[in-house]
């Protein structure tokens, strides 16, 4: 393999990229713009619960109950209503997302220790929103409900009794809860497969179409040196893509690696390799720009965004889809980016996915070599 082949069909390249400025926009611009939608945009919390309240009861408990409602970071009371016909409206046109109805009487019944009952109305369209919601009204009443039983005995003048199970929950890896230490990582997976599958699913095809792959084939130039100065200038983009990718994540969004640094760049190299090797494959089996770029969307970009568990958890997907997701590189890189910025973990637990994703690209560079062999190189 002489490097001067390889430098000539890689420069060559270069030259077709600075000419071409989408390929440009694809390669830098798109990455960027979704590093800061997915950043700024995505996010997986709940909270500031939109709010309104019925208060027929008009008390000072239940005035009491709705302002520590209101203070609670997970709530927001944006109106007051007469009647539950506004409620109905609020909820129909998705002004709200909670209702509370205080019915007339609860604070009598309350303090002459019988049940006092709150109508709690949610919007269920979205159904993750509204299970996390029913989860923060449920904690929510239990904690008042102890405050008005610590208030009881205190007037008692009795010891509020303690619980016989106390549960001290401590988080790891992830202290805030801040989806964003997960989706920002994840999105660099992303961003590679379409700076680098997307981009080099159309270069061999490209030399189809355009009818220069006969003369290609007759130039001294071997099957692996036109591979490779192909993959040079769109893996030296894609690394770049990875950099500032991480350099975002931490200068906007204050996500920062716990572990190597070097650990991730050995990940985003052998990542790198394997979606340019897709790529590659993808040209070579089309020989069409169109049939390429639709491929590569199905094969590379969809699979890394949806069956990578990076967005959609793959313990809730049917088996056949977690099939699936034993093939998609994606899955094994994020997984290393989730021990390397989440968990502080070394080589020595994430080898297995190391280990996976190097297979995947001896076996797609084989595929390739082979076929642009067969093609007369």
């Amino acid at each position: 393999m002489k490097l001067r082949n390889i430098w000539a069909i890689a420069r060559k390249e270069f030259y077709h990229l600075i000419r071409d400025f989408r390929s440009l926009y694809l390669a830098f611009a798109l990455p960027l713009l979704l590093i800061l939608l997915f950043g700024y945009a995505l996010s997986l919390d709940v909270d500031n619960v939109e709010t309104v309240v019925v208060d027929y009861d008009n008390t000072d408990l239940s005035r009491e109950f709705i302002r520590h409602l209101d203070a609670s970071p997970y709530f927001r009371v944006g109106a007051h209503l007469p009647d539950t016909k506004s409620v109905t409206e609020y909820l129909d046109h998705g002004r709200a997302i909670l209702a509370v109805v205080i019915p007339s009487g609860w604070t009598r019944d309350i303090r002459a220790d019988r049940e006092g009952q709150l109508q709690v109305l949610l919007d269920g369209s979205d159904p993750n929103i509204a299970s996390i919601s029913r989860g923060y009204v449920n904690a929510f009443i239990e904690q008042y409900n102890n405050k008005l039983l610590g208030d009881f005995l205190n007037r008692q003048g009795m010891e509020k009794i303690k619980p016989p199970v106390e549960g001290r929950i401590r988080v790891w890896f992830n202290e805030d809860l801040e989806s964003r230490n997960f989706i920002i990582p994840g999105i660099i997976a992303v961003i590679i497969m379409i700076a680098a599958a997307m981009l080099t699913s159309l270069v061999i095809a490209r030399e189809f179409e355009n009818g220069t792959m006969e003369t290609i084939k007759s130039l001294p130039v071997s099957a692996g040196e036109f591979l490779m100065g192909k993959a040079i200038p769109y893996f030296l983009i894609g690394f770049t893509d990875v950099l500032i990718s991480i350099l975002m994540g931490q200068v906007l969004f204050g996500v920062v690696m716990k572990s190597s640094f070097w650990l991730m760049i050995l990940a985003s190299s052998i990542y790198l390799f394997v979606a340019l090797a897709l790529g590659l494959l993808i040209s070579t089996v089309t020989k069409s720009q169109l049939l390429a770029n639709q491929g590569a969307i199905l094969l590379t970009y969809l699979p890394s965004l949806l069956l990578s568990n990076f967005v959609f958890p793959i313990v809730n997907m049917p088996k056949v889809l977690q099939l699936l997701t034993y093939i998609v590189p994606a899955t094994y890189y994020i997984e290393i980016l989730s021990g390397i910025y989440l968990r502080n973990l070394g080589l020595a637990h994430l080898w297995p996915s190391f280990l996976v994703m190097t297979v995947m690209c001896v076996i797609l560079a084989a595929l390739n070599y082979a076929l642009v062999k067969r093609e007369g190189l």
